[in-house]
């Protein structure tokens, strides 16, 4: 059988994918905190409960933004997405009396690091700046 020519493979390697695939969820995930601290406030801390979710609709449009755009394979979107999973890191840490919430920061961060790090997603990122 014949091989396929490097021109014809994909051009968005699997841990590229997977990167922005978890910056999507992410980014859904902190639509969904905002949405229930926007839920949760109350009269008396009204000023802190509406920044505190407009804080998170922010970041999360940005993350959604990012997420897509690095599966369009826009180089630009790696650095924010680099940046986001190591404070996901940090904020693990702190959590780390809520187990279960840490260890799911920790293991989606490393996964999301894994493929933004990974070099077939430099490569492809590359690729299209050369184009």
């Amino acid at each position: 059988m014949d091989q396929p020519s490097p021109s014809l493979s994909p051009r968005r390697p699997a841990p590229l994918s997977v990167a922005a695939s978890l910056g999507f969820v992410e980014g859904v995930v902190l639509v969904a905190v905002a949405v229930l601290e926007a839920l949760s406030i109350e009269r008396d801390r009204l000023s802190l409960g509406l920044s505190t979710a407009v804080f998170f609709a922010i970041v999360a449009v940005a993350l959604l933004a990012c997420a897509g755009a690095l599966w369009r394979l826009h180089p630009w979107a790696r650095g924010p997405l680099l940046l986001t999973q190591l404070m996901a890191l940090g904020l693990a840490w702190n959590l780390r009396g809520a187990p279960v919430v840490a260890v799911m920061l920790v293991v989606t961060a490393l996964v999301a690091l894994a493929g933004l790090l990974h070099p077939d997603t430099m490569r492809a990122l590359e690729r299209d700046r050369e184009v």
